[in-house]
């Protein structure tokens, strides 16, 4: 697996490996490129992988003042572009499932095919309330002074399906831990202030929708709906795996996405 920086600033790490049509993994809010390494060797096979840092994740850069959502889409063309890809191959889990759809409604004749993972149409959806309780979980303990390690145990309790599993949840943590506070407290509030839901509009590419069945954040009801916006799009519900389907359920989430990336490159 190989490492590369995409110019110009902030520059964006990227892991990569493989050779053949290209596939970009894109991780979520709490995320980071090392989320998909186990998951990378299974595609490698068959396709070009990637898997990037967000900016203001991991090794990648990050700018002054406030985040706009659609930063991560104009980074992500950057990304496409350094590989002289003609189309790429979306998958996308959380907040990298709407950075998929924010893409593929900017440049739709970009896109071979999305898989949206455990992912919403924004927060839209959301009560006031809600929304105001998802951002203070994440952003006031920070504030308070407390670091991205010290929230990380409880937080990543609240996503994964079986608690008790002991390697998910340590790897959970320790993606969490890794956050940077400006960066994730923005991102966060970026996220929370943008109505997506029109980006999943007129998709008329390949769709794989995917969650797990214990998913409690973006439960297989919501996956649903998004599902049915989405015409001639595949619903998947991986069996006992929470908000983090692909480290959760490794095997089961591989098969169904490699499955469904074949089918698309042949249409």
């Amino acid at each position: 697996m190989d490492t590369i920086f995409v110019p110009p600033a902030p520059r964006i790490a990227v892991d990569h490996m493989g050779a053949g049509p290209l596939v970009v993994f894109l991780h979520g809010v709490g995320g980071n490129r090392r989320n998909w390494h186990p998951n990378l060797a299974a595609f490698a096979g068959e396709f070009h992988v990637a898997a990037w840092d967000a900016r203001g994740y991991g090794d990648s850069e990050d700018v002054d003042g406030p985040r706009a959502f659609d930063d991560f889409r104009d980074d992500l063309l950057r990304v496409v572009d350094h590989f002289a890809a003609p189309k790429v191959h979306l998958v996308g889990l959380s907040m990298g499932g709407r950075i998929a759809a924010a893409f593929h409604a900017a440049h739709p004749a970009r896109v071979a095919s999305l898989v949206l993972c455990d992912t919403h149409m924004g927060f839209a959806h959301f009560t006031a309330e809600q929304q105001r309780a998802f951002i203070a979980a994440r952003r006031d303990p920070l504030l308070a002074g407390k670091t991205p390690a010290d929230i990380a145990p409880g937080l990543a309790r609240t996503l994964i399906g079986d608690p008790d599993d002991t390697p998910v949840l340590e790897a959970l943590v320790d993606s969490l831990s890794r956050l940077r506070t400006d960066s994730y407290i923005k991102t966060v509030e970026a996220s929370v202030d943008l109505d997506q839901s029109p980006l999943f509009d007129d998709v008329a590419v390949p769709t794989l929708v995917l969650t797990g069945s214990l998913d409690r954040l973006t439960p297989p009801k919501l996956a649903a709906k998004i599902a049915a916006r989405i015409p001639g799009s595949t619903l998947e519900i991986i069996e006992g795996a929470g908000h983090l389907s692909n480290i959760e359920r490794p095997d089961a989430f591989n098969r169904l996405v490699l499955d469904f990336l074949r089918r698309a490159q042949g249409e």
